[in-house]
């Protein structure tokens, strides 16, 4: 095959506009390279519901047989449902096509290998995108076979293993699975719970009628808070479209930032194993860290991002990783995340504590109040971080560059780190309960960078 440029490859997976980007021809040649690469016997394959995802995986495990692969095919699903299958089917990889919350045109692809361990930049994505735009693949002496693979029954299964059913409550739940994949899920599940689910956007389509499955948008919250309020429900719950994130709003409809859920979460699994380590990312710390301090247990920080998150998992032995942008990682799921995991916990941990989700969360938010994530475009970031850090470092109880900047004051914190997906800056500030401080130094910060960029 002649040479190409290939635009679609990211730090952590294939994502690009159809068919300009990706199209079927680029799926076989990823397929090819894939096989050629990472070399497995067998890969797990699935798509999610995108007009273009189906045709898309097709080209992709032909790419794969050419290679000599034996390609195992799970239908539509969600990435987390590859990386359940790829480790409890003990298949050398696992390949999702989707695009996530990306708009309706584009498409994508999620890899791992063997162990649903990540590939990304620096594990041998690169490589695959090298050798697919070569275009130079080997003979191979035995095309593979496409086969059926059913994995749903044994993921249900799995993720009813995370709680005791029997000490949950009939809690009335709204889902948004905002017509991406979630809401088959839901379906499977529904008859194994107490809970009451009213369902919204629930019905899996395409061509996404009520907008792209992307609940971090505030304008895609208003059906989930609307729903919550109508229905007097417990929680609502919404979902990306693969729905590797999940995203929570308390019975008042208020929308949960992801620190706290990750906080929830850590004593969740604190609670029954004390002791056990749990992995969190830069930006917000405090309230993670003195949870599991709390539980006898230690927080370990990792650098944001999956492959980061899952490889400090995975050396340190710890049961729980979160990171506020709703990514929860898990130990017995492979290391991987799921958006399926998280809800069933703050249910249990509900149930168990007899408390509404806003009394679980207003005493740490009151606690450890913080600004959210705030995103910045500026033309030269790294100046501008740079200038920070002279302004900033002086007088400041820590400096760490573990991802982007961290200062530490006794009564108040900041992270700032370049994006490692957009041309923005993010800035996440908090205090040690004190919202005022919080606000006002958020205010500060952003005036300062704003006169640094010039």
């Amino acid at each position: 095959m002649q040479k190409i440029e290939i635009t679609c490859f990211k730090a952590y997976d294939v994502r690009g506009r159809v068919p300009d980007q990706l199209n079927e021809d680029i799926a076989y040649r990823i397929g090819r390279a894939y096989a050629q690469v990472i070399k497995p016997e067998t890969v797990v394959v699935g798509h999610d519901i995108r007009l273009s995802s189906e045709a898309m995986k097709m080209a992709l495990a032909n790419g794969l047989m050419d290679g000599g692969v034996d390609v195992f095919d799970i239908g539509q699903c969600g990435t987390e449902e590859i990386y359940f299958a790829t480790s409890h089917g003990n298949f050398g990889g696992g390949i999702a096509v989707t695009a996530s919350h990306n708009p309706k045109d584009y498409n994508g692809m999620k890899f791992v290998r063997e162990s649903s361990k990540p590939i990304s930049g620096d594990s041998g994505l690169f490589d695959i995108q090298a050798c697919a735009e070569n275009g130079e693949f080997d003979e191979v002496a035995k095309r593979g076979e496409l086969k059926p693979y059913e994995s749903q029954s044994a993921y249900i299964q799995h993720l009813l293993s995370y709680v005791d059913v029997n000490e949950l409550k009939p809690l009335k739940i709204v889902t948004n699975a905002g017509n991406g994949g979630a809401g088959a899920v839901i379906d499977a599940i529904e008859s194994r719970l107490p809970f009451n689910f009213f369902k919204v956007h629930h019905e899996a389509n395409g061509h996404f009628p009520n907008g792209v499955p992307n609940p971090l948008l505030e304008e895609n919250r208003q059906p989930t808070i609307d729903a919550v309020l109508a229905e007097k429900a417990d929680m609502g719950i919404a979902w990306d479209g693969d729905f590797d994130r999940c995203f929570f709003f308390d019975e008042n409809g208020r929308f949960i930032e992801g620190y706290y859920v990750v906080g929830l979460l850590a004593e969740s699994f604190l609670l029954d194993h004390p002791g056990e380590k749990v992995v969190h990312d830069p930006r917000l710390i405090w309230n993670t860290r003195e949870l599991a301090e709390s539980n006898d247990s230690v927080a370990v920080q990792s650098k944001t991002g999956h492959a980061f998150i899952k490889e400090i998992m995975r050396s340190e032995n710890a049961i729980y990783g979160g990171e506020m942008s709703a990514h929860h990682y898990f130990r017995d799921f492979a290391y991987c995340d799921s958006g399926m995991i998280p809800w069933l916990l703050v249910a249990q941990l509900m149930s168990r504590r007899g408390k509404t989700l806003s009394q679980l969360v207003d005493e740490r938010m009151a606690k450890f109040p913080c600004s959210g994530e705030i995103n910045s475009t500026i033309a030269d970031p790294k100046a501008v971080i740079a200038a920070v850090e002279a302004e900033y470092a002086g007088g400041a109880d820590s400096v760490e560059h573990v991802d982007g900047l961290s200062v530490s004051y006794a009564d108040w914190r900041f992270n700032l780190r370049m994006s490692n997906t957009e041309p923005v800056v993010r800035l996440n500030v908090e205090s040690r309960a004190d919202e005022t401080l919080m606000r006002a130094k958020t205010d500060e910060l952003l005036a300062f960078m704003k006169k640094a960029a010039g």
